[in-house]
């Protein structure tokens, strides 16, 4: 057979696949009204790990990898698991969604915003903002219904000017998104990398690529407001002796090409993000939820353990903790708090009430499903030891 017609049922085994995919998962949106009616919980990791192994077993058959096959699950579950939390959490109205975030077109933030309305059966209506106070600003004052905010990162860490902007906004925080971040380096067509002499970049990207810039001589590095406004700048450069620092699919809009990949100082490098708006959300208690607030504790010894043992005695699990300096008190600490619960709870309500007993003030930033989906595993087979 001619390497042509190789290629050519390749591609239609492709787009077999791809219908495939899409009607599980039309079955999946079914799944979610069914267990709406039903008031069940989305997941059930039992029957999602006899799935797993009967899969495996039929696989092996068919001359695949279990391995290959896991992997390959894994995906198809979490994508499945995360179009029910959408569909329980805003319905099946059709449309467009507004969406605020940092940076134009092809920039981090928009195509996790780009995510997060495709999710939700929605068309972007993205709005392009210069800084995260404009993302908020613009929900704010309605010009947009959400906003998306990076919050925080696995290379770099938090993003500070996040967390103070939520202190003093009134928005809630709704929802929240992984972006799995794989820095390119991005050039006009023909540029070699010993021609570089500038590379432009978000501080993030330059501070989680620092390593691998440090190794670079004779180049200069110069903050963007985004990716996006870095990978626009390179492309109305004249000189051909910039790069930009940013998404492989952001710098095709803009006719760029890639010259290094997984530049991150870690591998697994993904960035955390919110979504935040106007009004709270009403998680529906089938879905696993998260609710983030800030606390002062009074300035004496001990004060945070007594708050964290009021979580503890009401068995509720933390996820984060985050301390940030408390403008014009010197050495008193804000704690920002990341717990697994409904705000909606008994447990919740009790807990918060003896947190305002103990604390100097508790704000509430909001309540939204915990988008951290955990993997399904196979059981392991026992082995039989003959004697």
């Amino acid at each position: 057979m001619e390497l042509q017609a190789i290629r050519e049922q390749i591609e239609a085994l492709d787009q077999e696949l791809l219908q495939c995919l899409a009607k599980r998962r039309s079955l999946a949106l079914n799944v979610a009204r069914n267990k709406a009616l039903s008031q069940g919980h989305v997941r059930d990791t039992g029957r999602e790990a006899e799935l797993l192994m009967k899969l495996m077993e039929e696989g092996r058959e068919l001359g695949l990898d279990p391995g290959y096959l896991t992997r390959l699950y894994h995906i198809i579950i979490e994508d499945s698991v995360l179009t029910q939390h959408a569909w329980l959490q805003q319905g099946d109205e059709r449309g467009q969604l507004a969406i605020a975030h940092l940076g134009m077109p092809g920039s981090y933030s928009h195509l996790t915003a780009q995510s997060y309305a495709s999710r939700r059966n929605c068309a972007l209506q993205g709005l392009s903002c210069e800084t995260f106070q404009a993302v908020v600003a613009a929900v704010e004052d309605g010009k947009t219904a959400l906003g998306v905010l990076p919050i925080e990162n696995t290379s770099s860490g938090s993003i500070n000017e996040v967390y103070d902007l939520l202190r003093h906004t009134h928005l809630h925080i709704v929802g929240e998104a992984y972006l799995s971040v794989d820095h390119h380096l991005l050039v006009k067509p023909g540029v070699s990398l010993n021609q570089l002499k500038t590379i432009y970049g978000h501080p993030q990207a330059l501070t989680q690529c620092s390593s691998f810039l440090h190794h670079l001589e004779g180049v200069t590095l110069k903050a963007s407001a985004s990716s996006a406004h870095a990978m626009q700048e390179v492309a109305e450069l004249a000189e051909t002796t910039a790069a930009a620092i940013g998404p492989q699919s952001g710098g095709a809009l803009y006719e760029l090409v890639t010259i290094a990949d997984n530049m991150a100082n870690q591998k697994e490098n993904h960035t955390r993000f919110i979504v935040v708006s106007r009004d709270p959300l009403r998680v529906p208690s089938q879905l696993p939820a998260k609710t983030s607030l800030i606390m002062a504790t009074h300035n004496q010894p001990g004060s945070l353990v007594d708050a964290l043992m009021v979580l503890r005695s009401h068995e509720i699990n933390m996820a984060k903790l985050e301390s940030r300096p408390m403008p014009g008190n010197p050495w008193e600490e804000l704690f920002y708090v990341d717990v697994l619960i409904n705000s909606a709870s008994a447990q919740w309500l009790a807990a918060l009430k003896e947190l305002n007993a103990i604390t100097r003030f508790v704000k509430v930033l909001g309540c939204y499903p915990d988008e951290r989906i955990k993997a399904t595993h196979a059981p392991i087979p026992e082995m039989k030891i003959e004697t």
